[in-house]
């Protein structure tokens, strides 16, 4: 088994499909696509319900310009109920020591309470993980704190590993453990 590359060896049970069979995706609970800038409102609700790190609408339609491929909505009967928001940046490798890299930074991602545990998250996540490997990123990366055990299972389940903590990370002084992955 090529350890270099464990996400496209079988080892994990969830696999991506190319990014054509992504988008549109529909399932019974959920249809999953991409960004657009009349989901603002919604996507800003979404964040500010479920996640105490609010951001400006400028900084949503930036990610939006600049990395639409990686930035996705899931719907439930047409109403806007989870997002994920990443982009690219060069820096530091986490898995290749000194390496300087293209890498994906899964900045924000939320689902409504309501609609959790239905796969929402994981598909959201796969979509963004895609539209980042298609801008040339060989690896991803993510904060999530220390106490957000399901988050931390979802992301171990989609190949992401602890690489580090980052002590009071967060603004209520809560750490958070980085997380990274290989994509290529």
């Amino acid at each position: 088994m090529d350890k270099g590359n464990r996400f496209n060896s079988g080892e994990f049970k969830y696999r991506d499909p190319p990014l054509n069979r992504w988008v549109g995706l529909k399932t019974e609970n959920f249809t999953l696509r991409c960004f657009q800038p009349r989901d603002l409102d919604a996507v800003i609700r979404i964040n500010m319900t479920c996640l105490p790190e609010n951001y400006t609408p400028f900084f949503y339609l930036q990610h939006y310009r600049n990395f639409p491929k990686a930035f996705y909505v899931a719907e439930v009967d047409g109403r806007v109920v989870g997002y994920v928001m990443s982009r690219v940046e060069r820096g530091l490798s986490n898995h290749k020591p000194l390496s300087i890299v293209k890498k994906g930074h899964i900045v924000s991602i939320a689902v409504l309470p309501e609609y959790r545990r239905r796969g929402i998250g994981k598909a959201l996540m796969t979509h963004s993980l895609e539209g980042l490997r298609e801008y040339g990123a060989e690896e991803c990366y993510l904060e999530v704190r220390v106490s957000n055990t399901a988050a931390i299972n979802l992301y171990k389940s989609l190949g992401f590993e602890m690489v580090r903590v980052v002590k009071r990370y967060y603004l209520d002084g809560e750490d958070a453990y980085i997380m990274s992955r290989r994509l290529t």
